[in-house]
Order: C-alpha cells, then structure tokens, then sequence
C-alpha cells in the first residue's frame, strides 16, 4: 500500500538532497514593463482600469490613497485598544505588538479600496502584515474583521501571525510581476513586484516584447510587427471548450478561486492545471449541493453552472478592464435571456420574458424580481463584502427541505419553511419532474448509505455533470474506500477531474496503481502529473518499466519544486517531511515537521505526525514532550490524549495509559480505536490488582 498522506502531504522517491537546499530566487521580471508603457497605447483600455479594483487593490499609503480615518481614532476590542494617527504624510497604527506591548507601526501600503479597506504594515523578515481592523468605506468605520473574537499576539490568526501575512497569503494576486523570494531556511522574505497592483500585465502577461516592437513599428524600423509578438489572452488553454469560455475562466481562477499554487512564477495564459490546482467542493467550503459556504471566491462556483458548460466567458459579464457590469440589474441578464434570443453562440436559449411577473411573480422592479437575487444570492465575506454566488442556480427550497441547505426564496421569507417556497413554485411554474441532484449523491456518500457507490459511480461516468462535480464524487469514493477508480474518470477531457483520478489511485493497492498510474506520469499538465506520482513514491525502480522510471524522476522534480514554492506554509513542510520519510531521510524530516510546528504550534497532523516519527526512532520520551506541549495549542486535543496514552503503555506506564485514554475517551466519543485501548488497559490494571487465586 502507498505511504500515508498528511495534510495535502504528497509523497515521493527518492530524490536528492539538494532539493531541498535550494530557495526559489527574488529579483526583478525581466519581460515585464511599467504600466505606463502599457496605458500610452492602449487608451480606451486604461480609463475603465484606472477606477477598478484591480488598479486600486493596493497602493502606497498616502493622502490621496488612504481612506480610513485616521485623526487620532480609536478602535476598542476585548483586552486590546488599537489607535490611528495621522503625522503629517506618515500614518500609524498604534496597538500591541507580539508581546502586549502598545507600539507604533507605520503603514506602509493601503490593501483594497471598496467595499473595505485593509493596512499593510511592516515586520522584520520582509514581512507585511494585513491589519485586522478595516475600514468600512460605506459606513465610515473602523470594525474587527473577526467579529467572533480576534486571536491573541502569538496565535497563527492574530494580525502579526502567518496566515495574516501578506507575503504568503495576499501578495500574488494584489500585485502585478509579483515574486515572493522567501527564504526556507530562515524563515525571511525578499519579495519584489512590478507594480503595487493588479496592471495590464498581471492578465495578459510580460508586455516587454510586445512594447518594443510596438515602438520600433512606430519609429520606422525592421521589426517583426506587434501581432508576431502577442501577450498572454484571457481565452487561452489547452482544455478551453469554446474560444472565449472556460479557457478565460481558468485564466481568471489563478486568482478568482480556490487553489493550491504549483510554481513560484506563474504565467498568465498558461493553462490552470500548470500552475494551480483548483479545490473541488469540499466540505466546510461549499454546502453539500455545491453552494457557497466559506470564502471561496467565484470560480468552483461558476464551474458549476450551465452557463460555464455553454461557454460562456467572464467577460460576458463583466467588462475586462474596468470590473464594473456591463449592464444595470436584469438588463444584464436580458442580453441573452428573452423572447427573441440569439442562437448563434449558445443554441440552448430559450425564447421567453424572464423579466416579467409570469416568470418571476413578484412585483416588477423590485429587489425580489431582480434575476440576481433569485439566482446568485450573496454572502457576506470579511464583514462586510457581499459576494454572490456565480453557479447561477435555479432556486431548489425542495433542496433544502431535504438537505438542509439554503435556498433563494427563505433567505428573503426567513418566517417561512422550505416546503412553502417549493410549493409555491409549483403554483407559479406547474409541476416538473427532476432528476437526481448532484447534491443529493454528495450527501448519500457523506452519510454512507448503501447506494452510494453505485450512485457516485453513476455521477463520475456522467459527461453530462460539471467536472468539479465529478472531481468531488471521485474524492468521496476514495474517502468511503469503494474499489477500482471508473476508467472513465482517467481519460476525461477535463484535466481536474484525470486529477481527481490519479488521487484516488494514489490511496489504492500497488498492482492497480502499477498498472494504472504510470500513464498519467505523461499527462500534458503538471497538476495531473505531480499527483500521479505520488501513488508510485513507494516502489523500488524494480518494479516500474525504463520508461516509468525516467517519468517518475522528472514528475518527482516537478513534485519538489511545486513544494518548495510555497514552504512558507506550514502544511507545506508536512509535505517536504513525507517526502524525506519516503527517501528514510529521518534528520531531514525531522528538521521539516519541527519547522512546521515552529511556523503553526496548532498545526496538529503535524505534531502527531513528528511524534510518531520520533517514538519509531526509540525517541519516546521527546515524543510525549512534543505531544504535551501540544495540548494548549489544540482545540480538539483528542488525537494528541489517545497518542499519549499508547506512548505510555509502550512505556509500561499503565496508571498514565488510563488517564489519557480516558481523557481521549471523553473528547471522542464516536473513535472505535479508543474504548478497544482503554479497555484492554483496565482489563489489565483489574487483573494486576485482583488478589492472587481469583
């Protein structure tokens, strides 16, 4: 079987060391010009951009940039007074420091200008950090971003700490020609970037060629002409149905989604899988029917509706340059929904006025009649910033009364249950049958009732379904452990669902992952690639052909170097641990699984991984040290009391055995793998005390 799988960890064979030396390198992008070069030219572009987002996602904080009031306001929450001051051009932020200390920061750059505003503000290592009291640009206040209570000095949360650290989290998609240059082995940043926002570039690629040739053209010179020298287009990749759909989407998702970063200089225009891998619809992420839960931005959703299936484009909707819509309420929608649509580019228009109380049978005009309202309700992410949901869905309330899952028509009726507003759309639209929904097989699966297998076989064989969809399905048949990966889901045309595939082979047993993987080793995108390898890691080169030995090297390299691009992240380390566990290189993962606890202490898959490690090394005294210190860390210490307690009956220390079996006992009532244990201990410890002849 392959070797288990931490986290996102990911496997490997062996490889060598200096891999694991080497840090990506932080410099200047040569092929990238100043957005003026850009902007000269092309005039009518650069008028809609100048007022966007992307022109205004950050900036050097200045008068004119920032918009949060800082006139000696103030900003209380629990145990915590945060103050705002203005010296002249310099604006500080006065609040505590890593240890409780009130202290001045000065910041440095404003991040995001509607519907709130964040501060960039300097640490040492090449840190930026985004405060966590925003500016609400609408109401004129400063308000928590962690309304529920903000993580104290110290906390992986807490504004100072590593998942709030711009570098890591933020930077990629606020900048354009960005390059995060960090430094694995002290923990430290020399991060560079092109501009201070999201310019020309940042889409349509390094423009330097493009420039100069542009210029010679105009100066009279032998050129090659500006069209032998293109930029990166939105419609771009190897998987795009239609000239302006799905391939611009995936353009769009490097930052528009969810995903996993697999290099540390991405290219606008190559193909998503090269360069992300996108997430499915995970649990905790989207609910059960594939609406969205978390922040998750747009694109898993959008990948889900009819509309992506047709081909239709993001610039459909939005105009490219400036964001703004590209028309008013259900004008936009009407361009193609109405009662003489145009069938050349989508064939599967219906004729009929949407914009009408037959359709919508609500009071014309108002917001219950507003197409988007129905069909992509909003949440509220960061507070304040409304976002809606881009699987344009029809409302199912007959969903929800099943499911529990939210719907359009009780989040506005919230007095009224879901079957009334099921009811009422039969009333208004008449009765039609339905089929299954891909919801309702997630949920089957997520339960595991007995048809599930043959359900979410059914829905992967299914060309019909979104591919994100059957990506997901295919993560559930390997969680519920069904069998055999469908050979349908292998040879799919969308690369996210061969992905899925190749993950799921990864968990299976070595004959069929021998017969079956190593084909995907050859995938033409690297996100197939990397997770194929991972289900060979542990076999000897004996057991592959001299071709599948020379795949599995280059994929393995490939593999590394999507690791080391995001080392910063804690769960990455977990994954570089696994890979020098899988080479018996126990000092190097050793030293990996400590920098991760040392990045995250509440990283817990993580400390029991590093205390296994340590006690199969005959280490099992440092092993409960790492677990203990642990407990304060944890939110859910079960895992860590059951580890204790089988280190202490390894020990022979049974009195401890009980205590902490107990202990895990009562904090996971539903594991089977605790009352075995602590039954056997007590068993043990009654004989051990009996007197003798009973």
């Amino acid at each position: 079987m392959p070797l288990p799988i931490v986290l996102t960890a990911i496997v490997a064979a062996a490889t060598s060391a200096a891999a694991f030396a080497a840090a990506p390198q932080a410099g200047p992008r040569p092929d990238y010009v100043a957005d003026q070069a850009c902007l000269a030219c092309h005039e009518a572009q650069a008028g809609p951009w100048a007022d966007s987002k992307h022109a205004k996602a950050m900036a050097p904080a200045t008068p004119a940039t920032v918009l949060g009031d800082f006139d000696d306001a103030r900003f209380t929450r629990p145990g915590e007074e945060t103050r705002f001051v203005r010296r002249g051009d310099l604006f500080l932020v006065v609040t505590r420091d890593a240890s409780g200390k009130q202290t001045e920061f000065p910041a440095e750059y404003t991040f995001g200008v509607r519907p709130l505003q964040q501060m960039l503000l300097p640490l040492p290592g090449g840190r930026l950090q985004a405060f966590t009291v925003a500016w609400d640009t609408e109401r004129h206040r400063w308000f928590d971003l962690s309304p529920d209570g903000s993580a104290a000095p110290g906390d992986a949360l807490h504004w100072q700490g590593r998942y709030q650290n711009w570098n890591l989290m933020c930077g990629e998609c606020h900048t354009t020609a960005y390059r995060k240059g960090y430094d694995d082995e002290n923990d430290r940043y020399r991060t560079t970037w092109g501009e201070p926002r999201v310019g020309c570039q940042a889409c349509h690629g390094g423009g330097r060629a493009h420039v100069e040739s542009a210029r010679a053209m105009a100066a009279g010179a032998q050129h090659d002409s500006p069209a032998t020298k293109p930029l990166a287009t939105p419609n771009r990749s190897l998987y795009a149905a239609t000239a302006g759909g799905p391939g611009q989407a995936d353009q769009c998702a490097a930052c528009h989604a969810r995903r996993t970063r697999l290099v540390e200089q991405s290219t606008p225009g190559n193909p998503l899988l090269d360069d992300f891998i996108p997430d499915a619809l995970q649990a905790g992420d989207y609910h059960v029917d594939g609406q969205q839960l978390a922040e998750v931005f747009e694109y898993g959703a959008f990948r889900q509706s009819r509309m992506y299936q047709a081909g239709v484009a993001c610039t459909d909707c939005h105009d490219p340059h400036g964001g703004k819509l590209r028309a008013a309420g259900n004008a936009l929608c009407v361009r193609c929904h109405n009662a003489a649509p145009d069938n050349t580019r989508f064939p599967g228009l219906q004729a009929k006025d949407y914009d009408a109380p037959e359709h919508h049978f609500h009071a014309p005009d108002s917001q219950a009649s507003q197409c988007v309202n129905c069909h992509m309700p909003s949440s509220n992410y960061m507070v304040v910033h409304a976002r809606r949901d881009h699987a344009i869905r029809i409302p199912r309330p007959d969903l929800s009364a099943r499911l529990g899952t939210p719907n359009a028509c009780t989040a506005c009726h919230a007095d009224r249950p879901a079957a009334w507003a099921a009811a009422a759309i039969t009333d208004h639209h008449g009765s039609h049958p339905r089929p299954r929904h891909y919801g309702e097989v997630l949920a089957a699966a997520r339960r595991g009732d007995p048809e599930a297998p043959t359900l979410l076989q059914a829905l992967i064989n299914d060309a019909d379904q979104p591919a994100i969809v059957r990506a997901t399905a295919l993560d559930l048949w390997a969680r519920n452990g069904l069998g055999p990966v469908p050979d349908s889901a292998l040879a799919d045309p969308d690369p996210i669902v061969r992905r899925a595939a190749a993950a799921v082979l990864s968990t299976r047993p070595e004959a069929e992952r021998l017969a079956r993987l190593p084909a995907l080793l050859a995938d033409p995108l690297r996100g197939v690639r990397i997770t194929a390898v991972r289900g060979l890691a542990d076999l000897a080169d004996s057991r592959l052909d001299p071709a599948s030995i020379a795949a599995r090297r280059t994929a393995m390299a490939e593999l590394i170097s999507a690791q080391q691009a995001m080392a910063d992240m804690p769960a990455t380390q977990l994954n570089l641990a696994a890979i020098a566990q899988a080479q018996r290189d126990l000092p190097t993962a050793e030293r990996h699984y400590r920098r991760a606890l040392d990045r995250d202490p509440a990283l817990q898959p993580g400390r029991l991984a590093l205390a296994a490690l340590l006690a199969a090394s005959d280490r099992v005294g440092e092993a409960i040290n790492v677990l203990r210190a642990g407990l304060s860390q944890s939110t859910a210490p079960g895992p860590l009391h059951l580890a204790l307690g089988l280190l202490a009956g390894k020990r022979v220390d049974w009195q401890t055995a009980v205590t902490e079996l107990r202990a895990a006992a009562r904090l996971m009532p539903e594991n089977k793998q605790v009352p075995r244990n602590l039954s056997a201990v007590e068993d043990y410890l009654a004989r051990r005390s009996a007197p003798r002849g009973e």
